[in-house]
């Protein structure tokens, strides 16, 4: 597969500025000029995957080709274990048109109701491709439990409900430089990074 290193341009194909920013924070160690696909101009294109791999390529193809730059996209969400890992893929549409994660949070307890169980975790599914179809995927998973009500104002989406691990508190509690040490979306990226980029320290 080839490699990314210094002044190599990375189209981070999401609209979504909460994974832009936690995407960029990643690779900045590297010297990799990020451009979002919002910036590019480069349309969302629909989410038609049955699972986390499926959008992840779906996405990373889109804005490869639109850009002619290697494009790495994220597909990513929450699967609660009581509700047969419900949201999953629709993780984001259950916050509807206006992405209101409160409404999506607010949704996931009153299906919990009256169910014990409460384990959860976060999936993150990254793919890199390439112009002219080289790609290669990366998986993370963080488990954890939900809370309620929402902890915290870090993070975004579904931070504020979800304790990981072996901690007190929320993602949405945590530092971010914390969060990202042991998030899904950093074990994912710390499956990509020997595949994919140099030597940070040259």
């Amino acid at each position: 597969m080839p490699r990314l290193g210094p002044k190599d341009r990375l189209v981070i194909a999401t609209h979504n500025p909460g994974k832009l920013r936690e995407i960029a924070e990643l690779i900045a160690p590297f010297g990799v000029e990020a451009v979002s696909a919002g910036e590019l101009g480069l349309p969302e294109p629909e989410e038609t995957g049955s699972d986390f791999v499926e959008n992840a390529v779906l996405k990373a193809r889109a804005a490869a080709e639109a850009a002619g730059l290697p494009a790495l996209a994220d597909d990513s969400g929450l699967e609660v274990a009581a509700l047969e890992g419900a949201p999953g893929i629709y993780s984001a549409r259950w916050a509807g048109p206006g992405r209101d994660f409160r409404i999506a949070m607010e949704r996931v307890e009153r299906e919990l109701t009256g169910k014990g169980d409460r384990r959860a975790a976060f999936v993150c599914v990254l793919c890199l491709y390439w112009p002219g179809g080289e790609m290669a995927t990366f998986e993370g998973r963080c488990t954890g439990d939900l809370v309620w009500p929402p902890r915290g104002d870090q993070g975004f989406g579904y931070d504020p409900i979800f304790r990981p691990e072996g901690y007190g508190v929320t993602f949405g509690e945590m530092a971010p430089a914390e969060k990202h040490r042991i998030d899904h979306r950093s074990r994912a990226f710390a499956e990509l990074v020997p595949a994919v980029f140099g030597d940070p320290d040259g």
